[in-house]
């Protein structure tokens, strides 16, 4: 059983989507059942196969949060330091092409979300980026074609 890292943020948003999954979405998914069942003929009830379906969906990601949050690596980045790009670093690129800066932060898979700048330690940018320092220069190869980055800071926390 491999052991997932993320960060103190990616643990409990897990935990909170797992609670909310268990105390809100699964009682209500019986009563939605239940209420499905009292209209009779189960065969015919589309809203009776609606709710096992949303039950069968409801029940399959608990499994899934469960067995991530089994699995989870916690570290707090707040704790870590250095100069080098590792797990949980905010990374400043500057793209050496266009001198555009991007700043990322490597997160676990399951936290990954470009679009507010957390990328996945296994995405192809944060593998080339771990061990760096700043003032290296990076080459990802990106689906759009390579792509040259220069590290221009490294922070934590």
């Amino acid at each position: 059983m491999d052991k997932v890292p993320m960060t103190t943020a990616g643990y409990a948003a897990l935990e909170e989507e797992l609670k909310r999954r268990q105390q809100v979405e699964r009682p209500r998914i019986i009563q939605a059942i239940a209420e499905a069942r009292a209209h009779g003929d189960l065969s015919e009830n589309a809203e009776y196969h609606a709710a096992k379906e949303a039950q069968g969906h409801n029940e399959g990601r608990i499994a899934e949060l469960e067995d991530r949050i089994s699995r989870a690596e916690v570290i707090d980045v707040s704790k870590l330091s250095g100069n080098s790009v590792m797990f949980g670093a905010t990374v400043t690129l500057v793209d050496e092409d266009t001198e555009e800066e991007k700043r990322y932060q490597i997160v676990g898979e399951n936290e990954a979300d470009v679009k507010s700048g957390k990328v996945s330690i296994t995405s192809p940018i944060a593998r080339a980026l771990i061990g760096k320092k700043i003032g290296d220069s990076v080459e990802v190869n990106t689906p759009g074609g390579g792509k040259s980055y220069e590290v221009v800071n490294v922070a934590f926390g």
